[in-house]
């Protein structure tokens, strides 16, 4: 979670980009979110210019100007005073600046995909992405590996993804082989799930079942969890049939797992004491 001046910064970058493409195109927001992250991979594999940017010896001017000077005529006015704002901003590390820049650039493009009505669509392609890649064990080892080029795996997931899914998708499968906030692909997909479902003022929950659930299941299943939650619930279900039966919902940290097979594990402890 950001420092609370660190907020204030990421706040008014925010304020200035959403002021700036009001009425922007959602293929304009999303060129946007693209040059965003791109300056967000630039400060991964820079950090000297990180420590500079955040040089607490500097001015918040010197700071924005000094990224200004860096980007002007390479991206758009709209992205490159968004940034300046950000990098004019209090931090309290280096790094804290490289995951606001990210962020932006995922808000960014999220916020493209809303002005598309393309929201539900990306939140589902990268969870369905995450399952595909999670059942191949070759695969999620190839996506993962640190030690293989970013562009490599990414074109691996464009090959995969190109014709199936939307260019948002694309975009943001490409964060989650950057490492979303130095997590590991696994995880940023997971983080993005949520983020996109957020976006849609919605809960995700991880539903693993021993078989299809039918529309009515789902339903009932979604609307117990609203109740608990407060908001409306995104259900991403898995079938696992070696649970045997029952269901295991986890939502956020919350762990609710009512299967037979955890049921049975406790009655073979139980027995073995």
């Amino acid at each position: 979670m950001m420092a609370t001046v660190n907020r204030e910064s990421y706040a008014a970058a925010v304020e200035k980009l959403t002021a700036d493409t009001q009425k922007a195109t959602a293929a304009q927001i999303a060129i946007t979110a693209d040059e965003i992250l791109s300056v967000a991979r630039l400060l991964r594999g820079e950090p000297r210019l990180r420590r500079a940017l955040t040089d607490p010896s500097r001015s918040g001017t010197e700071r924005g100007e000094l990224l200004r000077s860096l980007l002007s005529g390479k991206l758009s006015a709209v992205a490159v005073d968004a940034l300046v704002v950000l990098a004019s901003g209090r931090w309290s590390a280096p790094g804290e600046l490289l995951d606001a820049t990210e962020r932006l650039g995922v808000d960014t493009a999220l916020a493209a995909a809303d002005k598309a009505a393309r929201l539900a669509d990306i939140e589902d392609e990268l969870f369905r992405f995450g399952h595909v890649v999670a059942g191949n064990p070759q695969l999620a080892v190839t996506l993962s590996d640190p030690t293989a080029p970013v562009e490599r795996r990414a074109k691996l997931a464009e090959d995969l993804l190109t014709g199936k899914a939307q260019t948002g998708t694309l975009q943001l499968v490409r964060v989650a082989l950057d490492g979303l906030g130095g997590r590991s692909f696994e995880t940023s997909l997971s983080k993005l799930v949520e983020l996109t479902a957020a976006k849609r003022d919605r809960e995700v929950a991880y539903v693993t079942a021993a078989k299809v659930l039918d529309d009515a299941e789902e339903q009932r299943l979604a609307a117990k969890l609203s109740d608990i939650y407060g908001r409306q619930v995104s259900l991403k279900v898995d079938v696992d049939p070696s649970i045997i039966g029952g269901l295991s919902v986890r939502v956020g940290s919350d762990l609710y797992d009512g299967t037979i097979l955890r049921r049975l594990n406790e009655a073979r402890q139980a027995f073995a004491k």
